[in-house]
């Protein structure tokens, strides 16, 4: 009796190490991931940004994508610290009337056919897309000077999949 105790016992310890392996391997591959806030458009505005996810790059200014934390359809990260991306954002606060942040005439430039409006931050920018039909923010950690470099390389998918128009 004695013998068959011990042989279970050893049948049974790859099984136990196996989920011990998968939760330490989840642990670390999760470890990695940049904690984003998550916007929450929806119908229309969802779509698109849906649209956008499929469309964004694998680098922006040589920065790799990597994942984000919840992952989201809304949301991307590049880079280390990250650059984040955030799709169906509300208007920002400078360009609404009766705001105390509000700016009549907010810092903004076109990027290969895309409007950004140019927020300095403690530690970087965030620009965001004007006259779209979504709000799309790029936050660029000041590391990444000039931050505006990573804006070429976001153009195109927000182009393809954002529709001009407020």
């Amino acid at each position: 009796m004695l013998g068959r105790v011990i042989s279970s016992r050893r049948r049974c310890r790859p099984f136990l190490a196996v989920p011990l392996l998968t939760v330490a391997f989840a642990a670390v591959s999760c470890s990695s991931a940049e904690d984003v806030a998550v916007p929450s458009p929806r119908g229309e505005a969802a779509r698109h940004c849906r649209a956008l996810h499929e469309e964004l790059p694998r680098t922006v200014d040589g920065l790799k994508r990597h994942s984000a934390e919840p992952v989201s359809d809304f949301t991307a990260v590049w880079g280390d610290p990250a650059v984040q991306l955030r799709c169906g954002v509300p208007k920002p606060d400078v360009l609404r009337h009766g705001s105390e942040h509000y700016n009549p005439n907010p810092e903004a430039a076109e990027v290969n056919g895309v409007r950004w409006l140019f927020e300095k931050q403690d530690d970087g920018y965030r620009f965001t897309t004007v006259l779209r039909k979504v709000y799309v923010e790029v936050t660029v950690p000041g590391k990444y000077a000039p931050e505006v470099n990573v804006l070429p390389d976001l153009a195109g998918a927000v182009k393809k999949t954002i529709p001009a128009g407020v």
